[in-house]
């Protein structure tokens, strides 16, 4: 495992990171990772050499399981040897009026619930999980540039959000000289059906680290989906109970024109690397160097983190690389749609 400096910031963390979101989930009444198997997995990262784990307050059935699973796990390690984050914006306690968003109230009293979970003192980063249109961005970032001043938090991260919100927040970090976001997370695959260039650009401009989640297209380039009908790209057949096969979201994020184009580039670059369709997905990300790029990989299982983590050992030629870009467009340069 190598590792790369967080975007402006000092701090190095593994070229993947390993993400949490599975950890005490429910999912149609099962529950997808219990805490032993949460356990493992970390096991599984650490051997690998992840140091960067990706977690939020709302992960896990209650709110919170993933956060705890962590912090058991970690008991047991080196604290600093971990680049932990969390997140904060939707609703934890959903019976209370000041439950949910970024005023300084849920702030402050989310952030003492993570460090509790987690058993830790402090946060290396931060993030907002969403923009929140009720609070004035202002207050947010004063609250946060608090957190990082009492020690509580190193860096600030923003997920989800328009690539105007992203500009206007650290405009008004420089302005009132408080702390600004070094890392995002927005959702970006090489066969994402919105093009996310305006946000990317400003990442690159500012020197932003990106932290993809949902790197895979939820499994969609993985390889292991096929086209049902050619003349619909949202009709799949996979395995027998993978997400294409039930989740009406999947079709709007990931089964589209251009991500069964940009698939078929990844397929053939597979065969030439000796990779897998998901090596070579990741590394896509991985190479980007108009920013740095950290994908945030998660896995059911031990041997699909094997796989994924595997990524790191795939080597893409520019031409190989700029193929699976060329893939998202038409003979007339325009993006492939639905």
């Amino acid at each position: 495992m190598e590792y790369r400096k967080l975007g402006s910031t000092g701090t190095k963390v593994s070229e993947l990171c390993f993400g949490t979101w599975r950890f005490g989930k429910e999912t149609g009444g099962v529950l997808e990772t219990d805490r032993e198997e949460a356990h493992d997995l970390l096991d599984a990262a650490w051997e690998h050499g992840i140091n960067f784990i990706d977690s939020a307050n709302v992960y896990g059935n209650p709110n919170g399981t993933s956060e705890k699973y962590i912090g058991e796990w970690l008991s047991d390690h080196d604290r600093e040897d971990f680049v932990l984050t969390s997140k904060v914006y939707f609703p934890f306690d959903e019976s209370n009026p000041n439950g949910s968003g970024l005023s300084r109230t849920h702030i402050r009293n989310q952030i003492r619930g993570t460090l509790d979970r987690l058993g830790t003192d402090y946060l290396d980063l931060y993030y907002i999980h969403r923009w929140d249109e009720e609070t004035p961005i202002e207050e947010t970032l004063d609250t946060l540039n608090g957190l990082v001043e009492e020690g509580k938090v190193n860096y600030l991260g923003a997920s989800s959000m328009a690539a105007w919100e992203l500009t206007k927040a650290l405009w008004k970090s420089d302005t009132y000289q408080w702390e600004r976001f070094d890392v995002t997370q927005p959702l970006h695959h090489a066969g994402y059906y919105e093009d996310v260039k305006d946000y990317l650009d400003v990442c690159s401009d500012q020197n932003i680290a990106v932290c993809p989640y949902s790197p895979l297209a939820g499994g969609f380039l993985t390889g292991k989906y096929e086209r049902a009908d050619p003349d619909d790209p949202q009709a799949v057949k996979g395995p027998d109970g993978a997400r294409g096969n039930f989740d009406d979201v999947f079709g709007d994020y990931y089964a589209s024109e251009r991500g069964w184009k940009v698939l078929d580039a990844i397929r053939d670059v597979a065969d030439e690397v000796d990779a897998t369709p998901a090596q070579v997905s990741l590394r896509w990300l991985m190479d980007h160097d108009d920013f740095t790029c950290v994908p945030i990989i998660g896995a059911r299982t031990t041997e699909q983190l094997d796989e994924n983590v595997g990524a790191c050992d795939v080597n893409l030629s520019e031409e190989q690389w700029n193929r699976i870009m060329d893939a998202r467009y038409r003979a007339d340069d325009t993006l492939w749609g639905h």
